[in-house]
C-alpha cells in the first residue's frame, strides 16, 4: 500500500463519499473529494475492489465507482456482540454470501482480525459441533456450515501483516473434529506476524516414525534456528495427546530451549507436564507465546 495515507481513514473517507452518491463517482472525482493524488486513489480503489468493499460499472465512456452491495459500518469494540450473533445467524442459516460480508464490513470498520477470530468466528465453530454433537444437525450440513467458516478464515488471513522471521509456530490438529479450529488459530498467529507451517489434520501421521519426520521438517523449516519455534497441536483425546506430546518431547532434546509444545485441548488435567502450555483458550495461547518471544528479545 502507499505510503502517507492510513488506509482505514481512506475507507472510512471513501465509504462516505460514495454513499452520497447515488449516480456513482470517477476515480478523478473521488481524488478531488478525498484530496488524494488521482494515481494513488486508483491504487487504493483497486486494493478496496479485490477486498469486496466497492465495485466499478462502466456507463458509457466513464468508469464510476459504487459501493458495493451489503456494506454497513460498524463501532469496534462495542459491535462485537452484534456482529458476533450476527455472524453465527447467517452461518447456522447456511447464507456464505452474508456471513463473509460481514465481516468484511467489519474489517472495513477496523475491528482487530485477531478479535474477529477470537470473538466471532471460534465461538461459531464450537456452536456448530455443538448442534452436530447434540443431532440437530447432519454431517452434510455441518460439512457444509464447516466450509462456510472454513471462507470466513481465509478472508482474514488475506489481511496483510509483516512476518517476523524470528517467530515460528506448527500448527496441527490430531483429528478431524479439530481441523477447524486450527486453521482458525493459524489466522490468529498470521495477523500477529508469525510465520505459520499449518500441517492440517495429523491423525494418520500416528506411528513409531513420527519423531523422526517431525524433526526432519523442522530441519527443512527451520535452518538457522533463529528466534522462537512453537508446536501448537489442537487435540481432544488423551490418547493422541500422549502420543504426539512424547513424539514432540524427544525433538525438543535435539533442538534446546527454542522449542516450545503447546496444547490446545480441555483435558488440560490430562497433559502430561512436559507440555510447555496448555489451554483451550486460543487467546491465551496467543499471548504467552507472544510473552514467551518477548522474554527471549530481552
Amino acid at each position: 500500500m502507499v505510503r502517507g495515507y492510513k488506509v482505514e481513514k481512506i475507507k472510512e473517507k471513501l465509504i462516505d463519499v460514495l454513499r452520497d452518491s447515488k449516480t456513482g463517482l470517477s476515480g478523478i472525482e473521488i481524488a478531488e473529494k478525498l484530496k488524494i493524488n488521482r494515481l494513488t486513489i486508483t491504487k487504493y480503489l483497486q486494493v478496496f475492489a479485490a477486498e469486496g468493499l466497492v465495485k466499478q460499472k462502466n456507463i458509457g465512456n466513464v468508469n464510476l465507482w459504487f459501493i458495493e452491495e451489503g456494506v454497513e459500518s460498524f463501532e469496534f469494540p462495542a459491535d462485537f456482540f452484534r456482529v458476533k450473533n450476527k455472524y453465527l445467524q447467517y452461518v447456522l442459516l447456511g447464507v456464505s454470501r452474508e456471513a463473509h460480508n460481514i465481516l468484511r464490513n467489519s474489517l472495513h470498520s477496523g475491528a482487530n482480525p485477531t478479535k474477529i477470530i477470537t470473538e466471532v468466528i471460534i465461538p461459531s465453530i464450537e456452536s456448530v459441533q455443538n448442534s452436530y454433537n447434540t443431532g440437530k444437525i447432519g454431517k452434510s450440513e455441518k460439512n457444509y456450515l464447516d466450509d462456510i467458516i472454513l471462507g470466513s478464515i481465509y478472508l482474514i488471513t488475506l489481511t496483510e501483516r509483516e512476518t517476523n522471521l524470528k517467530k515460528n509456530v506448527i500448527i496441527f490438529s490430531t483429528d478431524s473434529n479439530n481441523s477447524l479450529m486450527a486453521q482458525a488459530a493459524s489466522a490468529a498467529f498470521h495477523v500477529e506476524g508469525w510465520k505459520i507451517s499449518q500441517l492440517g489434520d495429523m491423525s494418520t501421521a500416528i506411528d513409531v516414525m513420527f519423531d523422526i519426520d517431525l524433526q526432519r521438517f523442522l530441519n527443512k523449516i527451520w535452518t538457522k534456528k533463529q528466534g522462537l519455534m512453537v508446536i501448537v497441536v489442537f487435540s481432544s483425546t488423551e490418547s493422541t495427546i500422549k502420543f504426539f506430546s512424547q513424539a514432540i518431547v524427544a525433538s525438543k532434546a535435539k533442538f534446546g530451549k527454542a522449542l516450545h509444545l503447546v496444547f490446545c485441548t480441555k483435558l488440560t488435567k490430562k497433559t502430561k507436564e512436559e507440555t510447555d502450555f496448555v489451554s483451550d483458550d486460543i487467546e491465551k495461547i496467543l499471548q504467552w507465546c507472544q510473552t514467551v518471544y518477548e522474554s527471549m528479545q530481552s
